[in-house]
C-alpha cells in the first residue's frame, strides 16, 4: 500500500533564484507538490551558470517555463495559472 505525499495534488508556481528559494520549493516538491519553475527570457536563473551543480540539485523534478512578466500577455498567462505563489 502506497502512502500519498502530503502536498500531491498542489501546484507551486516558483519565481525563485539562486539558493533559498528554489532549496524551499524543492523541499516542497520532495513532499509531492507540482512545482513550476519561471524563469527569465535569456537569462533564466543565475545559478545555473554561477552554481551549476547547486542548480541542478535545487530544480529537480521540476518543469520550467520561461515568461517575460514585462509583457501584459505573459502576466496575463501567468495570473490564469491555478496555484499557490511562492516567492515573487
Amino acid at each position: 500500500m502506497t502512502v500519498p505525499l502530503a502536498l500531491a495534488g498542489i501546484r507551486v508556481l516558483d519565481l525563485t533564484e539562486l539558493l533559498p528559494g528554489p532549496f524551499a520549493t524543492q523541499m516542497l516538491a520532495d513532499m509531492g507538490a507540482e512545482i513550476i519553475k519561471i524563469e527569465r527570457p535569456g537569462v533564466g536563473d543565475s545559478a545555473r551558470s554561477l552554481l551549476p551543480s547547486t542548480y541542478r540539485m535545487v530544480n529537480r523534478g521540476k518543469r520550467s517555463v520561461t515568461l517575460d512578466l514585462k509583457r501584459a500577455d505573459d502576466r496575463a498567462l501567468l495570473d490564469g495559472l491555478p496555484l499557490l505563489l511562492v516567492g515573487g
